[in-house]
């Protein structure tokens, strides 16, 4: 535990891309009007630095993903570890916070807490889903887990890590009805039709590996369904750009408004969805309509995941559940036909049984995960033994 200072405390965090700079802003917020001499340094985006932090390397350098890109990258990636760390050590903050970026911020937490700085990880890795031996590499780097999902915690007890439920921000920002008619008038749709909702990924592997299939399915539902309108809202311009290629390829009668941004808005206009695997699951489920999850892994992703992941669901809606909610469909699965068969499944249902279970769910992930977050942080730093004489 740190020992009493006269000075103010220092905070290191470090987020490595925009979800990490979301949940870092708000638990830094927090820990701002508990601590109002805090400092905050490390690496953020626009996000945390309008809260305080001083950001030491930009945040863009660490938003990488894919062995390939992370390669290609790797110099300056470990040019920024040795940097931070250095700082770190030169300044011994009361508390180190890793938000997610697991790859990157957890060997620099084994390196800190090695040295008596106390380390807190916040998003656990999915050590729980898949290659579970990491759990003693988090044990060696981590003095405690904040999780955004209840049975992440219940792992880490049976590990005894010290781990926190802090619920999930998005159950904290969605409200817990959200108006079709609203998002419709917004989105100029009609009110009366049937939408369609189609979100393929927000990157371009996953957008050229899901788009041709998910394109295919629309057509195929919009056989003979003139009322049924179709939406894709894209995270960019150029993933809009490439979305549009595939349709002029794969689907060229099809009539579908693309949107730019407005993605929860387009889930909300929606009667079904059809979307990948990932964060946009939960967002669904906290909107509160009815979708088909798909997800197709390359080759030899497939068959390692096959051999290393344990859990018995990939989409969230249903991890939380511990049930199928919605249907789940994966590689060989994920074909037009089985597609457009399983959205027209959805659209045939009565909805209510589906946002009952959606609503408790959202209320079970409501625990104001700003506030707890910052003041497990301070807790674990012990900011308690600070005063408040700021070291400036």
């Amino acid at each position: 535990m740190t020992e009493p200072s006269s000075a103010a405390p220092v905070i290191a965090v470090i987020a490595g891309e925009h979800s990490g700079d979301l949940l870092g802003a708000g638990m830094l917020r927090e820990l701002r009007s508990r601590h109002p001499d805090a400092e905050f340094i490390g690496v953020g985006g626009p996000l945390m630095q309008a809260e305080g932090l001083t950001s030491i390397v930009p945040m863009d350098d660490l938003a990488v993903m894919g062995i390939a890109e992370v390669l290609g990258r790797l110099f300056t990636l470990l040019s920024h570890r040795r940097k931070l760390v250095k700082e770190f050590k030169a300044v011994r903050p009361a508390v180190f916070v890793g938000i997610d970026a697991p790859d990157f911020n957890l060997p620099i937490a084994r390196m800190l807490k090695a040295v008596g700085i106390p380390t807190v990880h916040y998003v656990s890795p999915s050590v729980w889903a898949w290659r579970q031996g990491r759990i003693k590499g988090i044990k060696a780097a981590v003095d405690h887990v904040l999780c955004l999902l209840p049975f992440e915690k219940a792992f880490y007890d049976a590990h005894n890590l010290p781990a926190t439920f802090v619920g999930h921000p998005l159950a904290d920002a969605i409200p817990a009805n959200w108006s079709k008619s609203e998002a419709r008038a917004e989105l100029s749709l009609d009110a009366n039709s049937t939408v369609v909702a189609i979100l393929p990924g927000s990157r371009a592997g996953e957008l050229a590996r899901l788009g041709p299939i998910f394109l295919q399915a629309a057509a195929l539902l919009a056989e003979g369904k003139p009322q049924l309108q179709f939406i894709a809202p894209m995270i960019s311009t150029q993933r809009a750009a490439q979305f549009r290629e595939l349709q002029e390829q794969y689907a060229p009668e099809l009539s579908i408004q693309l949107l730019e941004g407005q993605s929860r808005t387009a889930m909300a206009a929606a009667d079904a969805l059809l979307l990948t695997s990932g964060t946009v699951t939960l967002e669904a489920m906290l909107i509160k309509r009815p979708m088909v999850v798909a997800y197709k892994f390359n080759w030899l992703t497939h068959k390692l995941i096959q051999r290393l992941f344990k859990a018995a669901f990939f989409s969230l809606p249903n991890l939380l559940a511990g049930r199928e909610l919605v249907p789940e469909l994966v590689q060989q699965q994920v074909t037009p036909e089985r597609l457009a068969a399983a959205v027209k499944e959805q659209l045939s249902q009565p909805a209510g049984p589906l946002i009952e279970a959606f609503t408790a769910l959202h209320h079970q992930l409501q625990q104001d995960a700003d506030q707890v977050s910052a003041r497990v942080v301070a807790e674990v730093g012990n900011l308690t033994s600070y005063s408040h004489t700021s070291i400036k």
